[in-house]
């Protein structure tokens, strides 16, 4: 892994924000939480990140509405969209509004490493691309 990589976790669920980031720490991620969609958009505007992890169904603005803030001020940002829900129209709503990939909860460590891994890929080629 390549070190250093920013993650921002946007989540209402505070056992997942606290578990995941300490795992997510120990890999050598550097990790930033948020409650809310609101505070993640807060968040993104104070600190930079290089993936977004953000779960879709949260109180107040949902993943899908966030995830439109984010894509109107961060373009390229890569965001992964969580779900606790196995629905094919969620995951197809996410992508359709620029989520990168899309992870079912419980999601294994792994495989959301290897996602996050594949989204700052995709990062650096568009940050590489002509303008």
């Amino acid at each position: 892994m390549s070190s250093q990589v920013r993650v921002l976790l946007i989540d209402d669920e505070t056992v997942f924000l606290d578990s995941m980031s300490k795992v997510l720490r120990a890999r050598g991620y550097l990790v930033g939480v948020a409650r809310d969609g609101a505070a993640g958009l807060e968040e993104l505007g104070i600190h930079d990140y290089d993936v977004v992890v953000l779960d879709q169904r949260m109180p107040g603005m949902d993943g899908v509405t966030t995830l439109d803030h984010i894509r109107s001020t961060h373009p390229i940002l890569p965001v992964i969209m969580l779900s606790g829900q196995a629905q094919m129209a969620t995951a197809v709503d996410a992508m359709t509004h620029g989520a990168v990939d899309y992870l079912l909860k419980p999601a294994l460590v792994e495989k959301l490493c290897e996602r996050i891994q594949t989204a700052m890929e995709k990062k650096t080629l568009l940050e590489h691309l002509p303008r």
